[in-house]
């Protein structure tokens, strides 16, 4: 099945930006569910997948379009995991990722493990009740700085330091961290999935 257009299950401007970056090689004309005025899905799951699923099936059953939705987060070893799922409430809601940095050093305080990394799954339904939707998973593994850097990214980008390169993912050129991103990788995989649909 040709995939001609698709709408991205977000109205986070960051992701959405990056997401359409790194689609672009495909030719498929994407469109946020904004522009069609669908409000956000709800996230009630305790797993991205599930968060994921929800969120495309939501806009593809709203647009009759198909629909590609990410849920990511960033999860650290010293709190189990967390914020993971929650990680764009992690101060509380509504979302603030000023608010979510700040909480996160007070949070981290003293503690010596700032192992952390990034997780992003990506689901795409071609209907809203496809049965077999694709998924792609990427994971960006680093730690977390005690004072923010860089004026890039958005999120935790500012405390979130790259294992690779040893700078903060806001530090990194949109060319490079979609190249080592946990979206960026996620996404590559997706393209392949997509590719393998047109043969």
């Amino acid at each position: 099945m040709m995939i001609e257009k698709l709408v991205i299950a977000s109205a986070n401007k960051g992701k959405l930006t990056e997401i359409q970056t790194l689609l672009s090689p495909l030719n498929i004309a994407v469109f946020p569910q904004s522009d069609f005025n669908v409000v956000e899905a709800p996230e009630p799951h305790c797993t991205f997948i599930e968060n994921a699923l929800s969120k495309a099936r939501h806009a593809s059953l709203a647009t009759s379009m198909p629909a590609l939705a990410d849920d990511s987060g960033l999860c650290i070893a010293a709190l189990n995991g967390e914020p993971g799922v929650q990680s764009a409430y992690f101060a509380g809601k509504p979302s603030n990722d000023v608010n979510n940095n700040v909480h996160l050093i007070k949070t981290l305080d003293g503690l010596e493990n700032r192992a952390a990394y990034y997780y992003c799954c990506l689901v795409l339904v071609r209907k809203h009740d496809d049965p077999q939707p694709l998924i792609a998973e990427g994971i960006w593994h680093g730690s977390i700085l005690k004072e923010a850097r860089g004026s890039n990214g958005f999120g935790y980008d500012p405390l979130f330091l790259d294992d690779i390169t040893g700078k903060a993912a806001a530090e990194l050129s949109p060319e490079i961290k979609n190249k080592i991103s946990h979206r960026g990788q996620a996404l590559r995989k997706m393209l392949h999935l997509i590719e393998h649909l047109t043969d």
